[in-house]
């Protein structure tokens, strides 16, 4: 596997859902505007700080951004708490909900 290939490719999808841009993540983050498009474009790679910093932004753990498992970690995060203030039955009802999109 092309782990710096699988890396920018998920870096791509997690910024585009948040529906920024390139230019304006980096500047966010106190860096040149094309700190991000170099590392989506595999050109550079960010700094162990730089990709918590870069996972921050995204609202998302570290671990979220390599489980390939969860393909929208940032909307996962804001159902769980959502949810997390609903009263059991109402969460049940959310959870039934969930259960019939899902299955096959």
């Amino acid at each position: 596997m092309d782990y710096m290939d699988w890396f920018s490719k998920r870096l791509t999808q997690l910024r585009t859902e948040k529906g920024v841009s390139a230019r304006d993540m980096s500047l966010s983050l106190g860096q040149s505007e094309s700190y991000i498009n170099k590392i989506e474009n595999k050109r550079a790679m960010p700094s162990m700080s730089g990709f918590f910093y870069i996972c921050e932004y995204l609202n998302i753990e570290p671990s979220e951004f390599f489980n390939s498992k969860i393909l929208s970690p940032q909307k996962t995060n804001e159902i769980i708490s959502a949810i997390s203030k609903l009263p059991p039955n109402q969460a049940e009802h959310i959870l039934n909900i969930i259960n019939d999109l899902t299955q096959n």
